[in-house]
């Protein structure tokens, strides 16, 4: 787990890294920054536009990069990216060692800076720009690549994940020279060696992209089978390009690595994915007013009657039952709540129709094999995934997933490949964990009666339905109160004149609902409403029949103080009875909790 904490007098930030056994909290490997360098061919064929008016390559490639610029930003900042040009006029990298290629931004954190210098790339202006600074001459992807390699080992903080995507239109850079092909792909090789993926994607050209000629010796293999593999088609879209870059830049974490038990002896190591994350304005930092550094809270624990600091060691839990207080060390608080190691143990199958939407109660999260924690888990996984569609049954397992957290039910709900045009992936195979209610969580609904409708009703109703009817796509509609947030800060940061215009996605289309409807609302409106009924006027005021009652003052005698203590039934009062008590007999109390009044009341008994 990756913890920081920040020197309130300085801007110095200090990352340390620590580790957590496996049976805690299913094997967390260390993490560190995630890193991405965009390599781009700067040849006079990038500049090219397309037919009917469309964008060149070169454009296509700077929108993507500012794409994930300013996605960057908002996810995840702390994350290191880089643009390099290769087969340019001009030079510029570190140390000046490789001609022709063009560090434009090194590995660092991506800023508002670096996206106006990525908006000045774009378009035609963008283009002229491009031709006055870097220009295009002679390609050496081999020389590229080792720029790549330096930009890499300057860097001293913990890389999780080093990637680097070419994106051309070249399918032979180097015009058949066999010399500098093979050192670049001894280049490529050194690279993937140290961890480096490399990812090719290659755009459109007449006369078609054949990936055989040259790159495929240059890429990396599919780190797994999930994993999307070298794609054949050139991308002549944005949308497909994005698609494509998005698919290989966001990396893929586990929330928990954990055993599967089948049975005695029988272990499926399987990780947990979160496939769905609520989107949330990002929390505000507090600033020190006098040089707007960040500020570090500390959080300490004070003796109530004596003010004296307390150490974690001198704080105890306790817990009150039945008239009295049980105090724990955290040790046995600890133990109290382990019910087991964590893991999943299959209890059995059933048939789906067993499953219901009511059961559905909280996000599921996704379940994979980890082949490297346990040999043999993918082929074990995908067996069970097979016969558990061919049969239309979901698993039935416990579920812990974290030291100390309670078991849960669960559902695997078996999910099965799916590619679109081409060749994406759009729904991997694996398991849905779907969270089951216990008997407590079910509710007994008195739901008040209203009168039933005719069949004449239902039947209209029924063809307003329909006239409504379209497919649903959750990825189709953005949060509108989150993009707006989020233009008002991109406006501000790269000192725009005013954000960027959103769309509300989610409001109706109400022109659109008349013209499909027609006179159907007006004939429903005719069924189920009477004549003189007008249902957009407002209903009239009530009458108020008299002023509210105020509720009398309740108060405490002395012997029903007693009695309340004797019966350890003070904590039936409420808050404000016993600040009236408290008052009344002249008690003094530490704070104004239900539970300091309490203790308050019966240390006067106890003196008294």
């Amino acid at each position: 787990m990756l913890a920081r904490s920040i020197d309130t007098k300085s801007d110095t930030e200090v990352t340390t890294e620590s580790t957590r056994s496996p049976s805690s909290i299913g094997d967390y490997k260390i993490t560190g920054r995630d890193s991405l360098v965009f390599l781009v061919d700067a040849s006079k064929e990038m500049f090219i536009k397309g037919e009917d008016g469309e964008p060149s390559n070169f454009d296509m490639t700077m929108q993507v990069v500012r794409t994930v610029y300013t996605s960057k930003i908002i996810s995840s900042d702390k994350d290191l990216v880089a643009l390099v040009f290769y087969g340019t006029e001009e030079s510029k990298n570190p140390r000046n060692s490789f001609k022709h290629v063009y560090v434009y931004h090194d590995l660092s954190e991506p800023g508002a800076k670096r996206v106006q210098e990525v908006d000045a790339l774009r378009g035609e202006k963008g283009a002229k720009l491009a031709a006055e600074t870097i220009g295009s001459g002679e390609t050496s992807l081999g020389d590229a690549l080792w720029c790549c390699a330096n930009l890499y080992s300057d860097i001293k903080l913990r890389l999780s994940h080093k990637r680097l995507m070419i994106f051309t239109c070249r399918d032979e850079p180097h015009g058949g020279d066999s010399v500098k092909d093979r050192q670049a792909r001894t280049k490529a090789s050194d690279l993937k060696e140290t961890g480096v993926v490399i990812d090719l994607m290659h755009l459109m050209k007449p006369g078609g992209f054949d990936i055989s000629l040259f790159f495929c010796d240059i890429v990396s293999p599919p780190e797994d089978e999930s994993e999307l593999g070298l794609q054949l088609q050139p991308s002549d879209k944005l949308e497909d390009l994005l698609k494509r870059v998005r698919a290989k830049e966001l990396k893929k974490r586990a929330l928990a690595r954990l055993n599967l038990c089948l049975g005695e002896g029988i272990n499926v190591a399987v990780g947990i994915y979160a496939t769905a994350v609520a989107a949330r304005k990002p929390g505000s930092i507090k600033l020190y007013r006098e040089t707007n550094e960040p500020v570090r809270s500390k959080t300490r624990t004070f003796h109530t009657q004596t003010g004296s600091l307390l150490l974690p060691s001198e704080i105890k839990k306790a817990q009150y039952y039945g008239g009295k207080e049980i105090v724990m060390e955290r040790d046995e608080v600890d133990a109290i709540k382990k019910f087991d190691d964590p893991g999943l143990f299959l209890i059995g199958f059933k048939p789906m129709e067993k499953l219901k939407l009511h059961h559905h109660i909280r996000p599921a999260v996704f379940l994979y094999p980890e082949e490297d924690e346990v040999k043999g888990s993918s082929c074990l996984f995908s067996a069970l995934l097979k016969k558990c569609s061919e049969r239309n049954v979901f698993a039935l397992c416990r579920f812990i997933s974290r030291r100390n957290y309670p078991p849960r039910f669960v559902a695997l709900l078996p999910q099965n490949e799916e590619l679109d045009e081409g060749k994406v992936q759009i729904t991997p195979p694996g398991f849905n964990v779907i969270y089951l209610p216990f008997a407590d969580d079910f509710r007994t609904l008195d739901p008040p009666q209203f009168p039933s409708a005719s069949q004449t009703q239902v039947d209209k109703m029924k063809e307003i339905v329909s006239k409504l009817r379209f497919k649903y796509r959750s990825e189709g509609f953005e949060n509108p109160v989150i993009q707006q947030h989020f233009r008002n800060l991109e406006a501000l940061a790269l000192d725009m004149m005013a954000p960027e215009e959103i769309e509300d996605l989610i409001m109706p289309k109400v022109d659109q609902i008349d013209q499909r409807l027609g006179p159907l609302v007006q004939e429903f409106k005719d069924l189920v409403y009477p004549a003189y009924y007008n249902p957009e006027s407002k209903p009239a005021a009530k009458r108020k029949t008299g002023g509210a009652e105020k509720k009398p003052k309740v108060e405490l005698t002395e012997d029903e103080l007693k009695a309340h203590v004797q019966n350890n039934t003070l904590v039936k009062l409420t808050v404000p009875v016993l600040k009236d008590a408290c008052k009344q007999f002249g008690v003094r109390t530490t704070g104004t909790k239900k539970q300091e009044l309490i203790d308050a009341l019966i240390a006067r008994k106890s003196s008294s």
